[in-house]
């Protein structure tokens, strides 16, 4: 392989990584949509719908694999390689919080919300503005839209406890809402986790721009 054929692979794989990063906000979009509207047919879709997102990371590791076996990339382009296999890791680890979610709704089986959602909501929206902003911050190299974008989880954070407090609350009041709000509680620790997931990819682009892996959100 010569080494435009070596940088046109890399764009390859780059581009695939963006369609993988778009079936995971798919994902997110749909099981939180999913919870909301109390669609069951809607969540067991989203389950279904992750084998795509696992056969995309199969490819993009398999490729890069076979670009550090047959080229032994240095540098820059050993970062960049590195940094891939590091994200897709994440981008599947956020598809599988998202069927998480869709299996809440399977689980509740299309019964009443024991309050209305409003935290929730508000912290998935703003967990999939992490995730679009971090995929288009890696994907062009855009390192302040994604140190933008870290600072972002604070707010999800915040939402997340403000979830827990209230869900809390709520079950010592009433124990009947327990069943549904240890449910609940599945749900937020879950978006919670993408956002830590969609942080990691500005670090991983700051690592590729840098060399130096940091906690950029502590």
């Amino acid at each position: 392989m010569t080494r435009d054929a070596f940088h046109l692979q890399l764009e390859s794989l780059n581009r695939e990584l963006h369609g993988m990063g778009v079936l995971v906000q798919q994902a997110i979009s749909g099981a939180v949509a999913a919870l909301v509207t109390r669609n069951v047919p809607a969540a067991q879709n989203v389950v279904e719908r992750d084998q795509d997102v696992n056969r995309v990371y199969a490819n993009i590791e398999r490729g890069c694999l076979e670009l550090l076996a047959l080229q032994q990339p240095m540098a820059g382009d050993l970062r960049r390689i590195a940094a891939t296999l590091k994200v897709i890791t994440d981008l599947e680890r956020m598809a599988d919080h998202a069927v998480d979610i869709a299996k809440v709704v399977v689980r509740l089986g299309g019964q009443p919300h024991v309050k209305p959602l409003v935290d929730i909501p508000a912290m998935a929206s703003l967990a999939q503005e992490m995730v679009a902003d971090a995929l288009a911050a890696f994907v062009n190299r855009d390192k302040d839209r994604a140190l933008a974008m870290i600072a972002k989880d604070t707010e999800v954070d915040r939402l997340h406890r403000m979830v827990i407090t209230d869900l809390q609350a709520l079950m010592e009041r009433d124990p009947a809402t327990i069943a549904q709000g240890i449910q609940l509680l599945f749900v937020s620790s879950a978006l919670e986790r993408i956002g830590d997931h969609a942080t990691n990819l500005g670090e991983w682009l700051i690592f590729l721009e840098t060399g130096e892996k940091k906690e950029l959100n502590q």
